[in-house]
């Protein structure tokens, strides 16, 4: 009777925080539209007495499901094709915070949308990406090879000059190698021949979990944070993170095997935004783009004259663009080369059920699957 009573105060008080939190918000704003109902507020959701993991975005929810079991009930702030970087939360996203028992998020930069309006809520909050080597934003390209080599310039020679030519396709760099006019750095290694380390005054690339060596990490974060939230659970949770993790290790050696048998003068993945560093590290590829991370507004046609200059440069048979963001740009590049728009990859979000990535191992194994398909056609077996 005791703890019946306890449990009821306590709902009600975090019903009373999310209402005085909104508030706050609400007059910060200026105001918002009432926000939609959502699946928290389902009949089937207000009868689930199990504790509630919320997480940012659909890729997080589906690694957490795998590893709860039915000891949890996980929901994702934002729906099923979502653009993550400039979600806009409603009022009803800080109700379902505030009423949380557990809060997943990537970090590395990606939610800072999120992060303001739950900071004085008294939630857990764990970062899923914790432990994994961050890779720093660079606004034309990153390339290090997957065992640490230096980076490289587009025509697969060490960049120990730091520049590179024009007839390469390379991003020109004034004589001492420095960014030139419109602040496109060239592939300059660090001194040691190692790429750069990641600074706190250097935005880091957040799309970690394109990597399924990454994604192993974050399932076992998830298992230690259940593991403090429902500790009887706790050999379940672990169990299931690693027999997840086991999958996804089997996607990376999957990773290593396709990229095996494109020809090494076409391993360069080039797409619309800079969101597949992560994976081209595991994988050896070269990486180039036409805007940094959340910078679509940065498809200058300068830049798209770069990309389409390495594209001609080192002979890419096939480019690439995501679901979340316009086409438009990389259209371009292919019809101004040999090249051809070759698929559509998938970062920020799942599909639908009936769609081609309804989990997150699926959203992997097509992605790995595109882009070896696009690399590899029309060469020899």
């Amino acid at each position: 009777m005791v703890l019946g009573v306890l449990d009821h105060w306590m709902r009600g008080a975090r019903r009373w925080r999310a209402g005085v939190a909104c508030g706050i918000v609400l007059a910060a704003l200026g105001g918002c539209a009432a926000a939609p109902v959502d699946d928290a507020t389902s009949p089937t959701a207000v009868d689930d007495e199990r504790p509630v993991v919320l997480t940012t975005f659909t890729v997080l929810a589906d690694i957490a499901r795998n590893v709860a079991g039915d000891r949890v009930r996980v929901e994702s702030i934002t729906k099923i094709g979502a653009e993550i970087h400039g979600y806009e939360p409603t009022p009803g996203d800080l109700r379902r915070a505030a009423e949380a028992h557990l809060i997943l998020d990537n970090g590395l930069g990606l939610e800072a949308w999120f992060e303001r309006f739950v900071a004085d809520l008294d939630v857990p909050h764990v970062v899923l990406s914790e432990g994994v080597e961050p890779i720093p934003i660079t606004p034309f390209a990153h390339s290090p090879a997957a065992d640490g080599a230096p980076r490289t310039s587009p025509d697969g020679a060490p960049a120990d000059e730091g520049t590179a030519s024009a007839d390469d396709g390379a991003p020109p760099s004034s004589p001492d190698g420095s960014p030139d006019a419109d602040g496109l750095p060239s592939n300059t290694p660090a001194d040691d021949g190692a790429p750069s380390p990641a600074r706190d005054d250097v935005a880091l690339n957040p799309h970690a979990w394109m990597s399924p060596t990454a994604g192993a990490r974050y399932a076992r974060n998830v298992a230690e944070a259940l593991a403090d939230l429902d500790p009887e659970g706790a050999d379940l949770f672990r169990a299931n993170a690693e027999a997840y993790a086991t999958k996804l290790e089997s996607l990376a050696d999957h990773l290593a095997t396709a990229v095996a048998t494109v020809p090494p003068e076409r391993r360069v993945l080039v797409t619309c935004e800079g969101a597949f560093s992560y994976l081209a590290r595991d994988a050896g590829l070269t990486e180039a783009y036409i805007w940094p991370v959340n910078a679509e507004r940065q498809a200058t046609p300068r830049r798209v004259a770069r990309v389409i200059d390495l594209v001609r440069g080192r002979k890419v048979p096939a480019v690439f663009c995501e679901s979340t963001v316009s086409a438009q740009p990389m259209e371009r590049v292919a019809e101004s080369t040999d090249a051809r728009l070759a698929g559509t990859l998938y970062v920020d979000s799942l599909s639908e059920p009936d769609g081609p990535v309804p989990t997150y191992l699926d959203l992997l194994r097509h992605d790995i699957d595109v882009v070896v398909a696009g690399l590899t056609e029309g060469t020899a077996p």
